[in-house]
């Protein structure tokens, strides 16, 4: 009971007057929707979690990097939006996720398409000490605080602290710094969560500003549904009843 009245006072601290109809939502039905076309079967997914995939403008032919890929449903926008030509390196460090990842690609993409996607478990904080300016899109959707599946989790609610927000920027920051560093020049790199936590969002490129300021420029978005932060757009479900996501679309400078 301690921990729930910690949570609830850490995040209406944040949202003030909003945090209540942001919890009720949370309690509610996801807007989900389902992806048909180009795939051997349906897949489902919350509304929110297609615009990070579609804001990175996959282009025919590219070289794509999926950070962190699993269960897949952003993967399968990726792989289409590519087609048969091109590659699609979809990474997840979590060995029971690219279990589940795998699964999603083979059973959903038509093999022309799925023989190009490669399946990897590297640590995607570690990723551009390998593979440097490789990539024509990278996508970062980023382990984060996932406060809707805390609030409907006991045993995920157990574990919260106030700290664990901060914890999970430092990490999110070092793959942000992983993905631009993987990045071509002009390359264009989406940074999302389905976190709240203004740390979480717009903090993480905020810190990344701070960090390599002359590396990388803001491509702003309009939103087609959610609303602007100060770097990215937030879908949040009290408004739209999806959600949350977060994301923010940059571009890796020349020179």
């Amino acid at each position: 009971m301690r921990q729930k009245e910690d949570f609830n006072t850490y995040y209406r601290n944040i949202w003030l007057d909003r945090w209540d109809a942001l919890k009720d939502a949370f309690a509610g039905e996801s807007d989900y929707c389902t992806l048909e076309e180009g795939l051997l079967k349906p897949y489902f997914l919350d509304k929110a979690s297609t615009y990070p995939a579609k804001a990175l403008d996959v282009q025919r032919g590219d070289s794509v990097l999926d950070l962190c890929a699993a269960p897949g449903g952003k993967t399968l926008i990726l792989a289409l939006a590519k087609g048969e030509a091109g590659t699609l390196v979809a990474n997840d460090k979590s060995a029971d996720r690219r279990m589940r990842l795998k699964a999603v690609v083979n059973e959903h993409l038509p093999a022309s398409i799925a023989s190009t996607v490669h399946i990897t478990g590297y640590d995607a904080a570690t990723w551009g000490l390998y593979q440097k300016d490789m990539y024509d899109r990278v996508l970062l959707d980023a382990p984060c605080s996932s406060e809707r599946h805390v609030l409907s989790s006991p045993y995920y609610l157990a574990q919260w602290t106030p700290a664990r927000t901060k914890q999970l920027a430092i990490r999110q920051f070092a793959m942000l710094a992983a993905a631009l560093d993987a990045a071509k020049a002009g390359g264009r790199i989406v940074y999302s969560t389905c976190s709240i936590s203004p740390l979480e969002n717009d903090g993480v490129v905020e810190k990344l500003f701070k960090k390599r300021k002359d590396m990388f420029d803001i491509i702003e978005l309009e939103p087609e549904i959610g609303e602007k932060t100060k770097y990215g757009i937030q879908i949040l479900p009290d408004t739209t009843g999806a959600g949350p996501i977060y994301y923010c679309c940059l571009e890796k400078r020349y020179g």
